[in-house]
């Protein structure tokens, strides 16, 4: 996607060959900062202090992170320590893991001269790969977004609901939620896209409203109690999220007020999507609920707010009193009966043990 007219991923080789640079999402969106990753311990605190997130980017970084491992030590015992470090970061998405086997299985049959040329190679091939599988659910999900705006009024726009963070900032490149309305864009579909705020952190605010800005797309910030009172008055047609991790039934795990957007959704009959590349299928777990760990980050996510100040200065202003605790689970877990469908890079799949069976057939 585009920043000031300018294409840009979210992650890209640096010109040393075995370093790589990212954008520094904490800064948005009032600086567009980019920070070189020299070491597997600059990859680990970037994926743990969300320097990077969104479960398919987590995954790319990780693998390169495994990659820089390799360049400074390609033993085995570099690999283990290096897979090991990784995999502490974040719990909950499920693209950690499976990037990280991915690098383990294609790398431990090598000779460890071979495994870092390899292993940027590797690297590079699931970024590439998740551009593809972007961009094939962009196009899956143009469909039911062409379905809606043909019922609509003509030059009415299709309004569409998102939550947290699902863009290209979440990704390497076009995203999971938001490709069906980049692609509706390019088709000549109008469209007009409700933004979650998303506390804490604001990642609706900060992100998806900065990246929708950059690419020109019509979108309203609101807070995240809104969701629910915009659909009661018709002025939601659909709603399009991300998930960090889906269950094999079908239930979703995404972050926090998710699931309170999937109860108004369905109490409105309003169409509720998760649009998902099938590395974020965890087909080891049957029941997100209980079975999908829940991370909890830090309180002063809740009790501080960052923006920039009067002066021009970023900053984080304290918005509770100091004597309050603050709870902050990132994620919630959406039952799969409240899911429309999921959007997948083959096809749009029903929420459920058969529906991804249907289109998944080889992980029977």
């Amino acid at each position: 996607m585009k920043v000031a007219g300018r294409h840009y991923r979210t992650i890209w080789p640096h010109e040393d060959g075995h370093s790589v640079e990212i954008i520094d999402q904490r800064w948005l969106p009032h600086e567009f900062r980019v920070v070189t990753l020299k070491t597997v311990e600059d990859v680990a605190t970037a994926i743990r202090d969300m320097w990077v997130r969104g479960a398919p980017l987590i995954g790319v970084t990780a693998a390169y992170g495994i990659a820089i491992a390799m360049h400074a030590d390609p033993s085995e015992a570099s690999l283990d320590k290096a897979r090991t470090l990784l995999n502490a970061t974040r719990p909950t998405a499920v693209n950690l893991r499976w990037a990280l086997d991915v690098m383990r299985d294609h790398l431990h049959p090598l000779a460890p001269e071979n495994r870092a040329k390899a292993a940027y190679e590797k690297a590079a091939q699931i970024a590439d790969e998740d551009v593809a599988l972007n961009s094939s659910i962009g196009r899956n999900g143009l469909a039911v977004v062409r379905e809606i705006a043909a019922r609509k009024k003509p030059g009415e726009p299709v309004n569409i609901l998102t939550h947290c963070n699902a863009g290209w900032l979440a990704t390497v490149d076009y995203g999971t939620a938001t490709a069906p309305i980049y692609m509706a864009m390019e088709a000549g579909i109008k469209v007009h896209v409700y933004v979650d705020e998303t506390r804490p952190r604001n990642q609706g605010a900060q992100l998806t409203a900065w990246e929708l800005n950059e690419h020109g797309v019509p979108h309203t910030l609101i807070v995240d109690n809104a969701g629910g009172h915009l659909m009661q008055h018709g002025a939601v047609d659909m709603v399009i999220v991300g998930t960090d991790r889906t269950t094999a039934d079908g239930d979703v795990c995404n972050k926090i007020g998710t699931y309170l957007k999937a109860l108004a959704a369905h109490d409105n009959r309003v169409p509720f999507y998760v649009a998902l590349p099938s590395p974020t299928i965890d087909w080891t777990v049957r029941d997100g609920i209980r079975e999908i760990p829940i991370e909890e980050r830090n309180g002063d996510e809740v009790s501080f707010v960052q923006g920039r100040n009067e002066k021009g200065d970023i900053s984080l202003v304290r918005i509770s009193p100091e004597a309050s605790p603050s709870a902050n689970p990132a994620f919630d877990v959406t039952p799969a009966r409240l899911v429309t469908g999921l959007i997948t890079e083959r096809g749009i799949a029903e929420a459920s043990a058969a529906g991804l069976k249907a289109m998944f057939p080889e992980r029977s």
